[in-house]
């Protein structure tokens, strides 16, 4: 009997989406026994986690065949070509055309110039398995050149999805039981530049919402701080169904180090945002993505990251230490010591754990409506977990009253709910 692609996934929400429209259109191309490598190269360590799983495949998949694809692959194919474990090497933009999975696998390596391409089609899937909030891509590729990233490089230059191809996949998500689409690309807050009439992202979402008035939840992935547009500063201050819960790319917090990264803000910039959304929506909640020890950044530069956490009270951390990528400017710089970087991670994740607490204590007692996920957990409109008194099926709708902290989760009673689609 025929067996179904296996993708394994790695890195950002966007891959998500990436693998469940690769998923769709293997299987329909008939490809079976094989296992799909969705990479991502935003770290070394990333890539080392990639390669670990493709040994540990082959090992327990003798027969299958393996196919890698991603933005590691992309950037650097000829080092997973070179991998006797891998059959066959395919690029981030023909990865999502069907007409790649039926192809023979007497080619090794099938990469393009991801700099020529200009358009990022709309793909229609059905729903992420083991998944009850969906990731829709909406913006690909960026036209930005931070010192520190390669990313660029594995997707190319900023491309939209037009509003109307948005609004059916949105249509179809809903229908097929989606309460929360979350909107992610690489540079959202680019989003439109390149389409007719320059439609930016507060104007998209908005639309959307109108084409859609059946979709509950709406939610942003990462987005750049000094690019909210009226729009969005709108929705923000007066749409329920966008969720109040922004996740910055912040970066670091001092701005000799922002400017060495080549970043669009500066820290006043970020405390001025937090602030303003803050004044439209007191109960938002921010998350952030953070570089620890990035070339050059002294002790005093760091401590300036960490003010800016609690400056802006920001919840949800993801910290990463700094990872040189190859043919980036910031890989030429004089480098923070490894175990400095490793430290200064910690400490990032120890304040967010703190943040965290803080978060969770200002939030006890309160009736809140969650998206039920997986292994009773329900997801705030904050993007908190709360730990719920009862089994829901995935992809309910209630209203749960948070009770106590436990096993640093937050706990609640459910109150009222609707049936899941």
């Amino acid at each position: 009997m025929p067996k179904d692609p296996e993708i394994l996934t790695f890195g950002c929400r966007l891959n998500t989406y990436e693998s469940e429209v690769m998923r769709a259109h293997a299987k329909n191309a008939g490809l079976d026994n094989a296992i799909i490598v969705n990479t991502c190269a935003v770290t070394k360590e990333a890539e080392r986690q990639a390669r670990q799983a493709i040994r540990r495949a082959r090992k327990e998949n003798p027969d299958a065949r393996i196919i890698v694809t991603g933005c590691a692959a992309q950037i650097d194919p000829k080092s997973f070509g070179g991998m006797p474990e891998v059959n066959q090497v395919i690029g981030n933009d023909l990865k999502l055309k069907p007409e790649t999975w039926g192809l023979p696998p007497d080619e090794k390596i099938i990469v393009n110039d991801i700099m020529a391409v200009k358009e990022t089609a709309s793909h229609l899937i059905d729903g992420f398995e083991g998944q009850t909030r969906a990731f829709l891509q909406v913006q690909n590729g960026c036209d930005h050149r931070c010192t520190f990233c390669i990313i660029p490089y594995g997707r190319g230059n900023s491309r939209s999805v037009p509003i109307g191809a948005i609004a059916d996949q949105v249509r179809h998500l809903v229908a097929a039981g989606y309460k929360e689409i979350v909107f992610t690309g690489v540079d959202v807050t680019s989003y439109g530049s390149d389409l007719p009439g320059q439609p930016t992202l507060g104007q998209m979402i908005r639309r959307v919402l109108a084409l859609v008035p059946e979709l509950p939840r709406v939610r942003l992935s990462s987005l750049d701080p000094v690019e909210i547009d009226d729009d969005l500063w709108a929705l923000i201050a007066g749409e329920p169904r966008f969720m109040p819960h922004l996740h910055l790319s912040l970066q670091a917090g001092d701005d000799m180090i922002l400017k060495r990264m080549k970043r669009r803000h500066l820290r006043q910039d970020v405390i001025d945002v937090c602030a303003r959304a803050r004044a439209l929506r007191p109960d938002i909640a921010f998350g952030a993505d953070i570089i620890a020890g990035f070339p050059t950044e002294t002790d005093a530069m760091f401590e300036n990251t960490l003010k800016i956490v609690e400056e802006c009270d920001l919840t949800f951390l993801h910290v990463f230490p700094y990872s040189e990528r190859p043919g980036t400017p910031a890989a030429r710089m004089p480098q923070v010591d490894k175990a400095v970087r490793k430290d200064r991670a910690a400490a990032l994740r120890v304040l967010g754990e703190k943040q965290m607490q803080k978060f969770m204590q200002s939030h006890l007692g309160k009736t809140l409506e969650v998206v039920v996920e997986q292994n009773g957990i329900g997801r705030s409109p904050h993007f908190a977990e709360i730990h719920l008194d009862r089994s829901l099926d995935p992809g309910t709708l209630a209203k749960v009253e948070t009770a106590a902290i436990q096993n640093g989760l937050l706990t609640g009673r459910v109150v009222e709910c609707e049936a899941a689609a």
